[in-house]
């Protein structure tokens, strides 16, 4: 294979996602001088054709405030301002709602989370990226690496051409995904948990106006959420055991939406499917380790969990915050951010909240997704009572939302400057 010749970079970031392009921006809107790199596969603008949205928390919609990104992306996004909680099975004929959440409540009445389309996000991202000089390679990943003398010498690979090129950085951050190659060339471990489960995503057209209304129906085989979309529009995360998700994404278009209507119901009219349709499977994955010499593992390369809590995107934007500031900081002072004793401090600041986040979704899905009648009315019971309970209610709002007043805060310190929505 033909050799390109050496690219040099301070930062190299393998992955051109939400989570690898925030870093890139994060880095060079505090530190300017520093040369960042981001290499991923997929062809310049993929990003442009995902029909999906995520939940965006209130942290970190104050981080992409401070990118100076969110206001554009408000026109496009819709706030969730109601969450409604039920539990029931498929068949009853009312779903009792046991817990309801709405920003109603408190009085900053700021909402919770907004719904964000994917495209208009990555977008959004990838030109303040552009314009704050992060350099992008397209089509590219990272084959191997090795680390000596205080650099890190990288084997790069076209995915389209299979060339190969090779460069030299300071720091390698992957942020390559749940089932990361980078992890593994590293030699770092995983705790793996699955669940025989696939949640199935897609898109649904109503009659009527959600109203920025949320709903969470916890059935026995798995949570199935509805997540409001701008205009009469619903996001559906979907969560079924593996065989019965293979089934249902089999069917034609017409048995879809009959099974679909049996768990969204009637209350928003008729009902359509309006998207594709994916599924993907179900685990809780928690690295070892996040950090080695000259390497930092960020978002789902260092944690993999069960959308039952819709946490798993924040999580990687509360990585992106403590992994900026840290880097950023260490090299103010003049040290060296790619060692480890520089990247202890985002290990540390991280890893009791995504071991904490990892446990909580773990143990709501395997209390959630049955039918025992003893565990039903224990849960059932629960819910109730923290629906009657307003500091209760409160804590588990700070804690959706990420905003100040979790429990991982107390436990850690301060939240990282960007999710206050400081500058670094």
């Amino acid at each position: 294979m033909a050799k390109s010749k050496n690219t040099t970079a301070d930062i190299a970031i393998a992955g051109a996602g939400y989570v690898g392009m925030s870093l890139a921006v994060a880095l060079k809107q505090a530190a300017p001088h520093l040369d960042v790199v981001v290499i991923d596969p997929a062809p310049q603008g993929a990003f442009r054709n995902d029909p999906r949205a995520s939940a965006i928390a209130a942290a970190a919609a104050r981080m992409l405030t401070q990118f100076g990104v969110w206001n554009d992306l408000l026109k496009d996004s819709q706030p969730i301002r109601e969450m409604v909680v039920t539990d029931s099975k498929l068949a009853d004929p009312v779903r009792p709602v046991y817990l309801t959440f709405g920003s109603v409540e408190r009085k900053d009445s700021e909402p919770f989370a907004h719904m964000v389309p994917n495209s208009a996000l990555l977008a959004a991202l990838h030109e303040k990226a552009k314009k704050a000089g992060v350099r992008t390679m397209p089509r590219h990943i990272v084959a191997d690496f090795s680390r000596s003398g205080g650099t890190t010498q990288l084997s790069l690979q076209n995915v389209e051409t299979q060339k190969s090129a090779t460069a030299i950085t300071r720091l390698l951050i992957a942020c390559d995904g749940v089932k990361s190659k980078l992890r593994d060339l590293a030699g770092i471990k995983t705790v793996y948990w699955p669940y025989d489960q696939m949640g199935i995503v897609t898109t649904v057209a109503h009659e009527r106006d959600h109203e920025g209304r949320a709903e969470e129906h916890f059935l026995p085989a798995g949570p199935f959420a509805t997540l409001p979309l701008p205009g009469k529009r619903s996001s559906i995360v979907w969560t079924e055991p593996t065989r019965e998700a293979k089934r249902l994404l089999a069917l034609d278009d017409f048995e879809f939406e009959i099974e679909l209507e049996q768990r969204f119901g009637l209350q928003l009219g008729e009902i359509s499917v309006a998207g594709p349709r994916n599924a993907y499977p179900l685990g809780l994955t928690l690295a070892r380790s996040t950090i080695k010499d000259g390497l930092a593992l960020c978002g789902d390369a260092a944690h993999g969990i069960h959308p039952i809590a819709g946490q798993g995107l924040n999580l990687g934007f509360k990585d992106v915050a403590a992994l900026a500031q840290t880097i950023v900081e260490a090299d103010r002072l003049g040290l060296d951010f790619s060692s480890v004793n520089a990247l202890e401090r985002y290990e540390q600041w991280r890893r009791f909240d995504t071991v904490q986040m990892g446990v909580t979704t773990d143990v709501l899905n395997r209390l959630f997704s049955n039918d025992n009648p003893l565990v039903t009315a224990a849960r059932d019971l629960g819910l109730g009572l923290v629906d009657r309970m307003p500091r209760m209610k409160d804590f588990f709002i700070n804690q959706a939302a990420s905003r100040k007043g979790g429990f991982g805060e107390r436990i850690m310190g301060p939240q990282p400057k960007l999710l206050s929505g400081v500058p670094i």
